[in-house]
């Protein structure tokens, strides 16, 4: 299994495990960290989240090995379990603290945006890789991105689909902080310990309150997504940008 899950000192313990692919998301990841989220919010005992990866990147996005293969009958299916994946994570009434390193793109990015506190290695590198193979964010990142920034900012990443800097990310409030990477593991386990002996049922209840500030809510948005996804799966831009991929040359896309 690609995702491990464990309960240690009062903290649920979620690894992405599949470092051969730099942790890309297969359908069955997905599934199984919905499943995992979910898990750590009902149970009594996990206090806090850590999200983690093994290897040298967090989350290089979804598995590519099927990428251009989809129908939109079975690219909604599988948003519908990003979907299920992301709003499990977000809506965990516990404090949630991401771990990440390397490649954090597209999906990757979205959950870690989804979580409270984010502590980067130097070694981080985050991007809105969807427009390369032309397609819309995911995982609520326009969502996530526009709380964090606000809609200029937001849009210039979206758009650009440039890579930032574990840097550049902090300055930019995307991130809480940044750590060597020989340093990231231990500091975001104290971090994520720390706040499990804190006052949690308080933290949760104000972790409720800061998602009633935003209108559209997640869920409005991810049902926007929904639709838009299986319109961009469609294009001839996103089979050309599925073909320059595998081809390793830059896209040349027409807006059709």
């Amino acid at each position: 299994m690609s995702i491990r899950y464990q309960v240690s000192e009062a903290v649920a313990i979620v690894t992405l495990d599949r470092p051969d692919k730099l942790n890309a998301l297969t359908v069955e990841m997905r599934e199984a960290l919905g499943t995992a989220f979910e898990a750590a919010g009902r149970d009594p005992a996990v206090r806090a989240v850590l999200l983690q990866a093994r290897g040298k990147a967090f989350c290089a996005s979804g598995d590519v090995s099927k990428m251009g293969q989809f129908t939109p009958a079975t690219g909604r299916e599988l948003l519908k379990l990003a979907h299920r994946m992301v709003r499990n994570l977000a809506n965990i009434e516990k404090p949630v603290v991401a771990a990440t390193r390397g490649a954090v793109a597209g999906i990757g990015w979205s959950m870690a945006l989804a979580c409270d506190v984010v502590i980067a290695s130097d070694t981080a590198r985050f991007t809105q890789v969807f427009r390369h193979v032309g397609l819309v964010p995911d995982g609520g990142a326009i969502y996530f991105l526009t709380q964090h920034l606000g809609l200029l900012r937001a849009k210039e990443l979206v758009y650009s689909g440039r890579r930032i800097d574990a840097q550049e990310a902090l300055s930019l409030g995307l991130v809480n902080r940044v750590v060597t990477d020989d340093e990231l593991d231990a500091v975001a386990w104290d971090h994520a310990r720390e706040l499990a002996n804190g006052p949690t049922f308080a933290l949760g209840v104000a972790k409720k309150m800061f998602k009633m500030m935003y209108q559209p809510d997640l869920e409005a948005l991810l049902d926007a997504e929904a639709w838009a996804q299986g319109l961009t799966l469609l294009t001839e831009d996103h089979k050309e940008g599925v073909q320059a991929f595998f081809d390793k040359r830059k896209p040349q896309f027409k807006g059709q």
